[in-house]
């Protein structure tokens, strides 16, 4: 199987937010998926949503499979971090610059979900040191739209207010802080009611949770799954008049079993010459020693064989995995080498992710089963 390249300008989604906002004219939007309409639109992100997912339980979600549907990739990596950056700054990977779940800023190597120092044994705020606005310095698509008139409003669990991840790629948008699905409803309706131009994100990840802890498909998976289709339809019910629903995802989500898991921690031919190691269980980041990126990628090719990709990180520019630019300052926060897994193999880290490495769902590669995730709409 070849990875799946993301495509970005043809059908991401970096392109969800600038196609919506097209519709709403502000300047320098291009509508690619052609989503340009009403002036006033919900976009809600379910975590997790993999289309594949979505499509081998379609009884569990009659409301969202009976919409207008197509697919879209979720852009490397396919996880929560890249995701959020791509809606909320319109731009590919290698422009937004989350290259994923953890990955090295300087000498840190910085958890883009939290914000802190990644891997130690106490928690680090590192938004002091790694200042949001200048890890991710460029406009976001929030901001733009703000800028032109349009109210941006942010309706996100109140825990993520002032975060990291939300300085970083949703600045510019109002923060509209939730505590559970019955105000993610009231809140983004209310924001629809609003006069002018209006641009709700809205954003649930329970989800995602559930598949991590007992396996996408899961029974608990697909009991949730049925509320996010209740909350979907909830939020159609109560559209006023020419507002709009679109819903989307960050990635999908594979099953990985004991079998699939490899252990960085315990195994010495993977570690050797690796000073660094970002990414997730099935992207990781390699920094490796001065001149050892030859070395390591032979170590790793032979303990893995053909369950990986493994990639030099020109390698993995050149191939567009990150998108087609990729910005002087993005560069070296991408691992010397990068291995992004095949089938379900997972590179775990028992001592410095236990958590984490037991986990039965894990997402980020290049597989369909990641990266396809869907794009629905609302009739209107």
């Amino acid at each position: 199987m070849d990875p799946l390249t993301p495509r970005y300008g043809a059908g991401s989604l970096a392109d969800v937010v600038p196609s919506l906002l097209a519709g709403m004219d502000v300047p320098g939007m291009a509508d690619v998926l052609g989503l340009a309409g009403p002036a006033r639109v919900c976009l809600l992100l379910v975590d997790g949503l993999g289309l594949e997912l979505l499509e081998a339980h379609r009884s569990d979600a009659p409301f969202l499979t009976s919409l207008t549907s197509r697919s879209l990739t979720a852009g490397f990596p396919a996880t929560t971090a890249a995701g959020v950056a791509a809606l909320g700054t319109g731009k590919p990977t290698g422009e937004h610059g989350l290259v994923g779940y953890t990955f090295a800023a300087g000498d840190e190597l910085l958890n883009a979900l939290s914000w802190h120092r990644h891997g130690g044994p106490e928690q680090v705020d590192l938004r002091p040191v790694l200042v949001p606005e200048r890890v991710q310095p460029s406009p976001t698509a929030f901001e733009r739209a703000a800028d032109a008139g349009v109210a941006v409003r942010l309706v996100v669990p109140r825990e993520y207010e002032g975060s990291g991840l939300t300085r970083a790629v949703l600045r510019g948008g109002e923060f509209r802080g939730t505590s559970a699905l019955g105000d993610l409803v009231s809140r983004t309706l209310e924001a629809l009611r609003e006069p002018g131009r209006v641009l709700v994100y809205a954003y649930h990840a329970d989800l995602d949770a559930l598949g991590h802890l007992h396996g996408p498909g899961s029974e608990p998976w697909r009991r949730q799954l049925a509320f996010v289709d209740r909350l979907a339809a909830a939020i159609a019910e109560g559209l006023p008049p020419g507002a709009g629903l679109v819903v989307t995802a960050d990635h999908g989500m594979v099953t990985v079993t004991e079998a699939d898991r490899v252990d960085f921690d315990t195994d010495a031919r993977l570690r050797d010459g690796v000073h660094m190691l970002g990414g997730e269980a099935r992207v990781r980041h390699l920094y490796t020693a001065d001149s050892a990126v030859a070395d390591v990628r032979a170590a790793w090719t032979e303990v893995l064989g053909d369950r990986a990709w493994i990639v030099s990180r020109d390698e993995a520019i050149a191939a567009g995995w990150f998108g087609p630019v990729v910005a002087g300052h993005v560069r070296p926060r991408i691992g010397d080498l990068v291995v992004a897994g095949r089938g379900s193999l997972a590179v775990v880290r028992s001592a410095a992710e236990p958590f984490v490495s037991t986990l039965t769902g894990h997402h980020g590669s290049l597989t369909p089963a990641e990266q396809l995730v869907p794009l629905l709409v609302a009739d209107r």
